[in-house]
């Protein structure tokens, strides 16, 4: 029996400055007719991109008639400045929202709760929930977080988040499947019963993505070390990308993941492959002219 393709939704940034919302919008005007069920856009730590976010998330929703989620953190904000946040999303008709601790601000070890904010993601989300009109999202870890409390504690946590009222997870990016099934089944063992959806990201950078992956815990095999070595010596790097998510999300897809979640880095070109080779099919809209992402 054949396998359905997944559904998809991807992550953008908030653009900074004029060069930046030109690559923003080439992404949304390329993945758009793609049909994502819906497209989500970072939050920078305290409110650093705040206007920048919702710029992008009212011409998004405007201009390419996507669903869109806003996420949103914790950090260096009152509780009453951080849902002001969500209350403006809501406005614009995002009723999204991807909640946060954040990372801790201005390059900290630890994150520190502002003293009139949000202790962490788990009262944000009850936060969110109370105000009745919010489908709230989270973030879950297959591999453990770097300030993870101990073995399990990442699922412990994840659990306390979905009991708070969260309806779905998106994990933090990953390169071996087993790692995301194995996770999977230790929040099922947990008493987790809500979706939990893999993140992937094709790899524009390896450099860079070892940088990120540091920062979040994410283990890069040493086979990948060795092929984006060879494969950058032979202009290869890009079809090395492609072939490494498409198979990835081929192989989540029969292992049951209905839905898979791309991060961008808004650079449409590498998840736009990937989901062709997924089978995923692209239907002709219309997208009005660019201008206000910035």
């Amino acid at each position: 029996m054949t396998t359905p393709t997944p559904t998809i939704s991807f992550e953008f940034f908030p653009p900074k400055g004029p060069e930046g919302a030109l690559r923003l919008w080439r992404s949304v005007e390329r993945l758009a007719p793609l049909g994502p069920c819906f497209v989500s856009v970072t939050y920078g730590a305290g409110g650093s991109t705040r206007e920048r976010t919702v710029a992008a998330i009212q011409t998004i929703r405007d201009r390419a008639g996507l669903d869109v989620a806003g996420h949103l953190t914790c950090v260096g904000a009152t509780r009453e400045e951080t849902l002001a946040v969500a209350r403006t999303y809501a406005k614009l008709g995002c009723r999204r929202i991807v909640a946060l601790r954040g990372d801790p601000a201005n390059g900290a070890e630890r994150f520190t709760p502002h003293p009139g904010g949000f202790s962490g993601s788990v009262e944000l989300i009850e936060a969110l929930k109370a105000e009745g009109r919010f489908h709230v999202s989270v973030g879950a870890y297959p591999e453990p977080h770097p300030e993870a409390a101990g073995e399990g504690a990442d699922v412990t946590h994840l659990k306390r988040k979905f009991d708070a009222g969260a309806d779905d997870a998106i994990t933090q990016f990953f390169f071996d499947v087993e790692t995301f099934l194995r996770f999977r089944d230790r929040c099922a063992k947990a008493g987790i019963d809500r979706p939990i959806i893999p993140g992937v990201l094709p790899i524009e950078n390896f450099a860079r993505m070892k940088g990120f992956a540091a920062r979040c815990g994410a283990r890069v095999p040493a086979w990948m070390e060795t092929a984006f070595a060879n494969a950058e010596e032979t202009g290869a790097g890009e079809l090395l990308s492609i072939s490494i998510a498409a198979e990835m999300c081929d192989t989540l897809r029969r292992e049951g993941a209905g839905h898979i979640h791309l991060y961008t880095l808004n650079n449409p070109d590498l998840p736009y492959q990937v989901c062709q080779a997924l089978g995923v099919e692209t239907t002709p809209m219309r997208i009005a002219a660019t201008g206000g992402c910035a």
